[in-house]
């Protein structure tokens, strides 16, 4: 399976789509097109977001990304599975990861798709912190959208009615794991974009957190403080 005809069909005809992974139809084809075009289009827009900074940036941005949405499904998958499994669903972890593995795929669609907007600010701007909010937004609409997809995915592959309640409870505590587990690694892999004011980093110093680090940023646009 090509990989842009596996975005085709996700956009354009998802139904049918999950109506293959509930069936267990080409199951394996399926995730490694949606894997190698999830990490062909997350390395471009690292890229994009390390060139604020510094060449060396934007390819460590380019390799930390498709590893920050990679690792985060590794590490929330098996529950998932486990927990609909505990709960009547049918699906086994291939299809767990295959559902995962969409919702990636449309996240990072739209991040392409944003791309040229976030290389826009990048040229036009060089507030570092608005350029940190800009793509903290971006992601959050992209990574929204994504989970939308993944949703309809479980509530077609998951079809038996029984327990449907307890699974849709589920998956909603799940993304909160997924969401929690996914900023952690963000704040644990940065930089990504880089402070203009600092040499290159490979990584950082773990201490702090993202949300506080986002509250800081939302002020130092606002004119409140400086963040260093």
């Amino acid at each position: 399976m090509r990989v842009f005809d596996i975005i085709e069909e996700i956009l354009r005809n998802r139904h049918h789509f999950f109506i293959e992974i509930r069936d267990k139809k080409n199951i394996g084809p399926k995730i490694r097109a949606m894997a190698t075009a999830s990490i062909a289009f997350l390395i471009v827009y690292g890229a994009v977001l390390g060139a604020s900074h510094s060449l060396l940036q934007s390819l460590s941005s380019a390799i930390k990304l498709p590893f920050l949405f990679f690792s985060t499904l590794l590490i929330t998958a098996p529950t998932l599975y486990f927990f609909h499994v505990l709960f009547g669903s049918n699906q086994n972890i291939s299809q767990s990861v295959a559902l995962i593995l969409t919702a990636i795929t449309v996240t990072s669609v739209i991040l392409l798709a944003l791309a040229p907007v976030t290389l826009f600010f990048l040229v036009t701007t060089g507030n570092y912190a608005f350029f940190k909010l800009l793509n903290v937004i971006i992601f959050t609409v992209a990574g929204f959208r994504g989970v939308a997809f993944l949703s309809e995915g479980l509530s077609i592959v998951s079809d038996s009615a029984e327990g449907a309640g307890k699974r849709r409870n589920i998956m909603r505590l799940w993304i909160v794991l997924y969401a929690l587990v996914g900023t952690q690694m963000v704040w644990t892999l940065r930089p990504f974009v880089g402070a203009p004011s600092l040499e290159f980093e490979l990584f950082r110093d773990i201490g702090g957190n993202f949300y506080t680090n986002v509250m800081a940023s939302i002020g130092e646009v606002l004119g409140f403080w400086v963040v260093r």
